[in-house]
């Protein structure tokens, strides 16, 4: 497992998505077979160019990361901006992807866009985890702002996700929250977690970068500095068994009270 802690340079598809692929393949050289990338890692929140830069079906630059994880034999993770038509109006979602050995495995589409990202994203409406085939298990999706909701990793937990990814770009000032909550939602779900987020900046923030591979017992198991950087790390998820037998958090709640 790789987490690709990345600059994402404001509008510019073209960069990041070489960027990207270079320190992917440095990644699969490493020995990685899943790689996590940030939050709208090709783009960033590029709202003055989002007509432009949003993918319809079948996805241009997914396409090219299909490529990639065919020819590496590897699955990748991020999020890039979609463009759907409604009754002939232009929609755009921040979509969540993973890409396994050659196919798209499933999509998530944010469902709690973040302050001015209502204003041009429409919210997703269904959150489920989304099954890797060749790894047997299943990836449990969340994307950035949606690390403080306890609801949608316990929903994906109790659906039987394997691993929680949270894709991210957590800005300044808020590193003690990016940590805290990437570490409970680990800690309450008794579940192995990956946190990607970026560095650099964009127009309007900037960002610290601290991405984490903690265990299911919420040990962190590797963590970034605040540069450009790949960490990496074996997830065991025949491990979260034990900790759940250790501390019986799921057979001990009380479905009938909450």
């Amino acid at each position: 497992m790789a987490c690709i802690q990345m600059e994402v340079v404001h509008c510019s598809k073209s960069d990041n998505l070489t960027k990207a692929m270079s320190m992917a393949e440095k990644a699969v050289s490493s020995g990685a077979d899943m790689i996590v990338l940030p939050e709208v890692f090709s783009t960033g929140f590029c709202y003055e160019g989002i007509s432009d830069l949003a993918e319809e079906a079948p996805f241009p630059t997914i396409g090219k990361l299909i490529d990639f994880s065919k020819s590496k034999e590897c699955t990748i993770i991020g999020s890039i901006i979609e463009a759907r038509l409604q009754e002939g109006v232009p929609l755009f979602y921040n979509m969540g992807f993973c890409v396994e050995h050659g196919k798209l495995a499933g999509v998530y589409r944010k469902s709690h866009p973040f302050l001015r990202e209502q204003n041009y994203f429409a919210a997703g409406n269904s959150i489920h985890p989304i099954f890797l085939e060749k790894h047997g298990v299943k990836i449990g999706l969340e994307i950035c702002y949606e690390l403080r909701f306890p609801e949608v990793a316990r929903k994906l937990a109790l659906e039987g996700a394997d691993l929680l990814v949270t894709v991210a770009q957590f800005p300044h000032p808020r590193k003690y929250l990016w940590r805290t909550l990437a570490l409970a939602r680990s800690i309450e779900n008794q579940m192995p977690h990956i946190a990607c987020n970026p560095v650099g900046s964009s127009p309007t923030s900037s960002f610290f970068g601290n991405s984490m591979i903690i265990g299911a017992a919420g040990d962190v198991l590797a963590e970034a500095d605040d540069k450009e950087c790949m960490i990496m790390h074996l997830i065991d998820t025949a491990n979260t068994d034990k900790v759940r037998l250790d501390i019986p958090v799921f057979s001990d709640r009380r479905a009938d009270l909450y």
